[in-house]
């Protein structure tokens, strides 16, 4: 299955679900909900954060918050 660290910039995914029950709390409170429409903007070099839109704001995650939200295919 795919995550966000799979996708191409500005290109856009939907949520599938999570693979970190603990952390899919916290995100579900920042608005990633699955079901949700979601769209990689920024990458930052050398393993830095990434920032993604969804929810009609932009939220900046680490590699490895980003890695645990499924995408479909």
């Amino acid at each position: 299955m795919k995550n966000i660290t799979h996708l191409k910039l500005h290109e856009k995914a939907i949520i599938k679900g999570f693979t970190d029950e603990v952390l899919s709390v916290k995100l579900m409170e920042m608005g990633c909900l699955p079901g949700s429409e979601i769209s990689l903007e920024l990458v930052a070099p050398w393993g830095g954060p990434l920032a993604i839109e969804v929810s009609g704001y932009c939220l900046s995650l680490r590699r490895t918050e980003a890695s645990s939200i499924l995408i479909e295919d």
